[in-house]
């Protein structure tokens, strides 16, 4: 006796996945409009914070959830070099014991 095989099915539009323009309304597609009412991130930092120190706690604490969580860069809306200092700010400030 032989083998079964199973029967290759047909997807419309080729192999693979199906491409972009044929999935309509994504999160990509969201972003992209320009009158979406997304609104921009903006930075703790850009209000006048120049400097990050572990001793500020008041500012550490809006970058960390109640869990003890660093909020992530993209919530943030922090560069990528001020999250990298605001992390070790933030693990500096647990050592000392002013942040959980």
């Amino acid at each position: 006796m032989g083998m079964l095989r199973k029967k290759k099915i047909e997807r419309p539009g080729g192999r693979g996945r199906p491409r972009s323009d044929s999935r309509e309304g994504g999160p990509r597609d969201r972003m992209r409009d320009a009158d979406s009412s997304m609104v921009k991130k903006r930075s703790h930092f850009l209000e006048g914070v120049k400097t990050i120190a572990a001793d500020d706690y008041e500012l550490l604490r809006k970058f960390v959830t109640e869990h003890g969580k660093i909020i992530p860069l993209r919530l943030t809306g922090a560069t990528s070099k001020q999250q990298r200092r605001l992390k070790r700010a933030i693990q500096r400030a647990r050592v000392m014991g002013l942040l959980p």
